[in-house]
């Protein structure tokens, strides 16, 4: 259950990007789009507020092992994850924008031996912030540069607390978690290249006697996107997260680190000057030796935003 932390930063993350590529009809320039890493419903260079909702689903269809070896599911094992999430950001001191993420999550699986089981419930709060000192395409020869940070409190259902047999009912990791990153991006025209690197530590736990604690998880982003002069926008993004190995009672659990590979593209189209829907799918490809103890998924996401000037 603890890959469920990637949510914030991965699931969505394409469909954020298409968002903040969206300008005015005047440039059609990808003259303020991000990662949406750690503010969900990143603000564009002319909003001051906005609300959403977001929707996505995916399908666990493999496992990557210790060794780095992908296992695919057993015959008759599935899960399927859905989650619902409601976002809403607000600008301050013209650089900075604030955001609170709600999610809902849920979980169907099913085992040859205990058969199917479906639950869910409200998942782990996400507030994150972001400073801009320098947006993309002001200046030819400096990039644009943005602060990101944020925190997501363990309000969900962690794992231990789960009541139905596979767990479907955990919707959170159980700790908290700081996050703190860096996001370089630059405009050519209707291009935007996006490069991004975010840290996050997990705060320890103890779980029936057990003091464990994760290592501190790096995540490598890149992304391209286009902006279309009808304001269309697509995009696509590699994110590659990365951490070290678990202690376990003050000792180094082995063999214990976690990596993911995660590819999305993505799409947004603006109905009106405040209406605009975006979409992405996303794989995690389970590439020998890049992956590591990871479920591999593959899914989908649709996000509604409403936006104020």
């Amino acid at each position: 259950m603890w890959r469920r932390q990637f949510r914030y930063r991965e699931a969505g993350l394409t469909a954020l990007l298409a968002a903040s590529l969206w300008s005015s009809r005047a440039s059609a320039q990808a003259c303020c789009a991000g990662s949406g890493a750690l503010t969900p419903g990143r603000l564009t260079l002319h909003d001051t507020a906005l609300v959403g909702v977001s929707l996505r689903a995916s399908d666990a269809y493999g496992s990557v092992d210790l060794h780095g070896h992908y296992v695919s599911s057993s015959p008759g094992a599935r899960e399927y994850d859905f989650e619902q999430d409601l976002f809403g950001s607000v600008r301050f001191l013209d650089h900075g924008q604030v955001a609170l993420l709600v999610p809902f999550v849920e979980s169907w699986r099913t085992t040859p031996s205990t058969g199917s089981e479906f639950g869910g419930g409200i998942g782990d709060i996400n507030l994150s912030a972001r400073w801009d000192f320098l947006l993309a395409g002001q200046s030819k020869k400096i990039p644009g540069i943005g602060l990101l940070a944020g925190i997501t409190l363990p309000t969900g259902t962690p794992p231990e607390s789960a009541k139905k047999p596979l767990a479907s009912d955990a919707t959170g990791i159980g700790a908290y978690q700081g996050n703190l990153g860096l996001a370089v991006e630059q405009a050519f025209g209707p291009w935007l290249i996006n490069l991004s690197g975010i840290m996050a530590q997990r705060t320890a736990r103890d779980v029936n006697g057990v003091h464990g604690k994760l290592a501190p998880q790096f995540t490598a982003l890149g992304a391209i996107g286009y902006a279309f002069e009808n304001e269309a926008t697509a995009a696509f993004v590699a994110s590659y997260a990365f951490e070290g190995s678990a202690t376990v009672n003050g000792k180094e659990a082995p063999n214990s680190g976690r990596r993911l590979l995660r590819l999305s593209a993505a799409g947004s189209y603006p109905f009106t000057d405040n209406l605009r829907l975006q979409g992405s799918i996303f794989v995690d490809p389970p590439v020998f030796r890049i992956d590591q103890n990871q479920i591999t998924t593959i899914g989908i996401v649709l996000t509604m935003i409403h936006a104020w000037f």
